[in-house]
């Protein structure tokens, strides 16, 4: 309890310093998401919005997508011909380069530097590999995250913006039944000095470093857990110290029960707080500074909190597997089944 009022003090803190600064006028609430037209039928799992206007994305039969105009039109693609392969992930790192990893097999990251003209391989890990997400600090340092081989997790790391990748010796233990969902892309987080991945299944952990993958604390979370459905899919920073997640049971999408939880000091701690849950199986989350709203979407619909995750309402009936922020933090963008990608609105 005492830690449950001190998050939520500390965070109506941060909001009542954020708003005495505000730019922008006070909008009590998204109104739902402006659905692009899009020119593919894949699903969309990878996304990756560097402004309002630059977003990139990736998912099946090997696509990558790219709009330099906020969605108005759009360049696509298969990456490298692999029209087979799911790209559950992608991470932009300008209007010309883009790095995007695949979900099973083969597993390999591909790189573009010419807009998605040419992708190069950088990567392929071996048949038992699963690569479920890619991470980046400021464009040169990043991490992906993959399943265990041998009951070893994989920790990729590049230090040069994604030309090479080297598997971690360091890369933590995980028990039987653990694995991580590539459901959207971001059970794996980074910053400058800290890497958070989470996993699912019979166990649903946090597995934090601060020292950039040297050495690694294993943190259990009350997220629901123990079947291979079930756990966390969806990693997020409110702010310097506060951390999110979400998840729930892909198979029960209306299951509204442990779904998320959250750490008040950069996921030393997990806990649930007492309050109004999404409604739901949730696979993305996202922080949105501008109106200090927490975003998470399903495949049932999309929620919102307005008090750091401590109560969620449900805005809209749309389904999504990922949701994200731009890098510039002035818009927020989804994606899912059948070619859709969105903008929020409010």
């Amino acid at each position: 309890m005492k830690k449950r009022l001190l998050f939520s003090m500390a965070f109506t803190a941060l909001l009542g310093s954020c708003q005495e600064n505000r730019k922008h006028p006070k909008i009590d609430s998204p109104t739902g998401w402006e659905i692009m037209e899009v020119p593919s039928g894949a699903s969309i799992r990878g996304l990756s919005p560097l402004t309002s206007e630059i977003i990139w994305a990736s998912g099946s039969k090997g696509t990558w997508l790219l709009t330099l105009d906020g969605g108005k039109s759009w360049s696509t693609g298969i990456i490298d011909g692999l029209d087979s392969v799911d790209f559950r992930d992608i991470e932009g790192l300008s209007a010309s380069t883009a790095v995007a990893v695949s979900a099973g097999q083969p597993a390999v990251i591909y790189k573009t530097t010419d807009s998605g003209k040419t992708w190069q391989k950088k990567y392929q890990g071996p048949d038992e590999a699963f690569l479920d997400g890619i991470s980046f600090y400021k464009n040169r340092k990043g991490y992906a995250i993959g399943d265990p081989v041998d009951g070893k997790w994989m920790v990729l790391e590049t230090i040069d913006g994604g030309e090479s990748w080297t598997w971690l010796e360091s890369s933590p233990s995980a028990e039987s039944g653990e694995g991580s969902f590539a459901a959207s892309g971001s059970t794996i987080l980074t910053d400058s000095e800290f890497i958070w991945f989470s996993s699912g299944g019979s166990k649903s952990k946090i597995y934090r470093s601060n020292d950039g993958g040297h050495r690694w604390e294993i943190k259990e979370t009350p997220i629901i857990q123990g079947e291979p459905s079930q756990g966390i899919f969806s990693l997020s920073k409110l702010d310097n110290n506060n951390l999110i997640a979400v998840g729930g049971d892909y198979l029960k999408p209306d299951l509204s029960q442990k779904n998320v939880i959250y750490s008040p000091e950069l996921g030393n701690s997990w806990e649930i707080l007492v309050g109004n849950l999404p409604n739901g199986f949730r696979s993305g989350v996202a922080y949105f500074p501008r109106h200090h709203w927490v975003i998470a979407v399903g495949t049932n619909g999309s929620d919102y909190s307005k008090d750091g995750g401590i109560n969620w309402e449900k805005f809209s009936d749309e389904g999504f597997h990922a949701v994200s922020i731009d890098k510039s933090q002035g818009s927020i963008w989804a994606s899912g089944a059948g070619g859709k990608i969105a903008r929020l609105t409010y």
